[in-house]
Parts: structure tokens; C-alpha cells; sequence
């Protein structure tokens, strides 16, 4: 398929139409922001180095029975996926404390948290994305009980597959944010998986290999994506 109309513009992806219309180019730019965008910069390798880590994460989390938007990965930066109608909620998975948690509730990075927590946060840089509830969800007509009972339920198994898989490489999968939407009335996967929307550190030094090099200065940013994606048998080249 072949790109059509420019459909929409993220902080580091773009979206584009094609001929069909249940399906979408999704095209991973060198872009990297932080703080809901007041910061971002171009990171050489980053948009191919995601786009083929979220190639990776999603045939395995489709393995795993786990339906995804991801249907083939067209070249080093672009990707085929289904048109969903997204669910305006992010869904977040913590198995150790850090970020934003440690700041609302005074918590020491990299406490664990067991069981592993399960939080909502409306999509909307404006406010910052707020944590949101369920009821919240449902009154605002953003998603119904029923399709929250599937995200959590969803969220819970790729966490479960990819702890494991994180595990067995030398990393710590502590915290991550996944999006939904609906593709012919199911609740399917969407937007990406990469480390932009994780934390992972190395299990025993406690290096951090994500996006939070770039939030917190730490510099070899694409450096430590790519060392996660290597640890983890990602083809690169």
C-alpha cells in the first residue's frame, strides 16, 4: 500500500491514509519530546531503531494471542497498521515505582509494587494528561464498561509477556503506557511500544535505557534503545 493523505501529526509519528480504508501508514520520525512537548529535538536512528522495536514487541504480543493494530512492517521507518477509533485513555502498567507515581504519593524510585498497578490517564497535552478513573471514563462517554474490562484485561497479558521476556534479558520492565481502540467492535492494541513509552532499566545496575535519558539529560539516548533492542534479539539491520 502506498501512502495517501497526511491524516495526523504526533509528537514523533506521523499518520497517513491509504487506498483501503481500514488500514494506515504509520511513519516513525526522528523526533523526541518530553513534557507533553515543550522540549523536543532530532535523535539520529531514533524513528527506524522504533519503528523496528515496535515490529518486534507487537508479532510477540500477537503470539501471545494478544490482538494488535500491527499488520506488516513496510520499511525502516513505516509501518502498516488497521484504523482504529481510538479510546481517549491511556492505560498504564507499574511494576516499580517511578515517574509520576513517586511525586504524587512521595514513593522511592524503583520500589516495587506487587501486584502490579493498573492506572487511566485522559490523552490531552493541554492538561498534561490527567489520571482519570473509570467512572470518569464512562460519564464522558470515552469508553464503556465493558471496553475498560478489556483494556485492563489486556494490559495485565502484554505486562505479563513482556515482564518475562524483559526479565530473561537482564531488564526491568518498570512502567508502561499502552492505547487502544476499537477495529469492528473489538478493543484492539494500537499507537506503538517502544522504549518513548517505557521505562526499562538494566536489572542489575539499574541503568536507565529509555526515554527518561532524554527527560533527564542523560544523554546516548538512541544508544540505550538500542541496547534494550539488542538485549532483546530486535533485528536492527
Amino acid at each position: 500500500m502506498q501512502r495517501q493523505q497526511l491524516l495526523y501529526t504526533g509528537k514523533a509519528k506521523s499518520v497517513y491514509e491509504t487506498e483501503n480504508p481500514d488500514y494506515l501508514i504509520m511513519h516513525f520520525r526522528d523526533d523526541t519530546s518530553a513534557f507533553n512537548g515543550e522540549r523536543i529535538e532530532q535523535l539520529d536512528r531514533k524513528g527506524k531503531v522504533n519503528n523496528r522495536f515496535n515490529a518486534f514487541i507487537m508479532q510477540k504480543l500477537a503470539e501471545a494471542g494478544i490482538e494488535t493494530h500491527f499488520e506488516q512492517q513496510l520499511s525502516e521507518d513505516e509501518v502498516l497498521v488497521k484504523r482504529l477509533k481510538m479510546v481517549p485513555v491511556e492505560c498504564v502498567v507499574r511494576n516499580y515505582a517511578a515517574g509520576s507515581i513517586v511525586r504524587r504519593l512521595g514513593l522511592t524510585e524503583g520500589q516495587a509494587l506487587n501486584p502490579p498497578t493498573f492506572e487511566l490517564f485522559y490523552k490531552d497535552d493541554g492538561l498534561g494528561d490527567p489520571l482519570v478513573n473509570e467512572s470518569l471514563s464512562i460519564s464522558l462517554g470515552w469508553a464503556t464498561q465493558t471496553q475498560l474490562d478489556e483494556m485492563k484485561k489486556l494490559t495485565y497479558q502484554v505486562n505479563d509477556v513482556l515482564s518475562n521476556m524483559f526479565d530473561k534479558a537482564g531488564l526491568m520492565l518498570v512502567d508502561f503506557k499502552l492505547e487502544f481502540g476499537v477495529f469492528k467492535d473489538r478493543i484492539v492494541l494500537g499507537d506503538e511500544f517502544s522504549p518513548d513509552g517505557c521505562r526499562v532499566w538494566d536489572k542489575e545496575t539499574k541503568k536507565k535505557l529509555d526515554k527518561d535519558r532524554f527527560r533527564q539529560g542523560l544523554g546516548d539516548v538512541v544508544e540505550g534503545y538500542e541496547e534494550v533492542a539488542k538485549r532483546l534479539g530486535v533485528p536492527l539491520d
